[in-house]
């Protein structure tokens, strides 16, 4: 995502607005957060961002999703899961059934806690549930800050709402879908699109709208670092040319 965001950086004039078509059920902590740090920088530009959610943006897809300035919703999207797990399967009996013995060799006394193949001890499950409750106050604080209106003891429990219900509690601003949105500004902007590619760690499917009242960029990125090069706007031009070049 850095590749578009930086290229619409380059490219932004006075007046853009970025729309985020953004679904996704989360994932990994820390690349969720990297892809929420990635969208701040456009509204530290001073560029607005929409966000809009069609399907879903739960969990990590909400950490991304709250950076916003405003948040659409479709009705029955799925919205909210504020919360953190962690869970491995222990196969540590097994491995006694079978007469299996399994040594691991580690410095520091939480280098390892919950493993696959090691023995749980209580010390570890403690320490464990230290780690996640700390990921989740940071969540929450996160979350607090990019949306001041929510009230936390109400949303921040892991649970996840549609649409309607999480416009009620103040998780998201308009009930819209992101195509009656842009359809609504296509007689008053230049719209251009830059779509982005998921990875393991942040399987999100994230489709970046900019527009302007005067003429924008106009390009199309199919994934990170590829070029279109049927650009009329030569900003844009030279950003994504630079991009492409690294």
């Amino acid at each position: 995502m850095r590749e578009e965001i930086t290229a619409i950086l380059l490219a932004s004039r006075e007046g853009d607005e970025v729309v985020v078509r953004l679904e996704s059920t989360g994932g990994m902590v820390h690349a969720y957060g990297l892809a929420a740090s990635q969208l701040t920088r456009l509204r530290e530009a001073n560029i607005a961002v929409t966000v809009a959610v069609d399907k879903v943006a739960a969990s990590g897809g909400y950490l991304m999703a709250c950076v916003a300035d405003r948040i659409l919703a479709a009705p029955f999207a799925v919205i909210g899961s504020i919360g953190v797990v962690a869970e491995i399967p222990n196969f540590n009996r097994l491995l006694k059934k079978h007469d299996i013995d399994y040594e691991q060799i580690s410095a520091g006394e939480f280098k390892r806690t919950i493993t696959m193949l090691g023995e749980t001890t209580d010390r570890a499950r403690v320490k464990v549930k230290e780690e996640v409750e700390q990921t989740h106050t940071l969540f929450k604080d996160f979350v607090k800050q990019q949306r001041p209106v929510v009230d936390l003891e109400a949303v921040a429990t892991g649970e996840h709402w549609l649409g309607t219900r999480a416009h009620e509690l103040k998780l998201v601003d308009e009930i819209r879908t992101s195509d009656d949105y842009l359809m609504s500004l296509r007689d008053t902007a230049d719209i251009s699109r830059w779509s982005t590619a998921s990875s393991a760690s942040c399987p999100t499917a994230c489709s970046v709208f900019q527009h302007a009242t005067a003429r924008a960029a106009r390009g199309w990125f199919g994934q990170p670092g590829y070029y279109t090069p049927n650009l009329t706007a030569a900003p844009a031009r030279r950003a994504a040319q630079e991009i492409h070049n690294q």
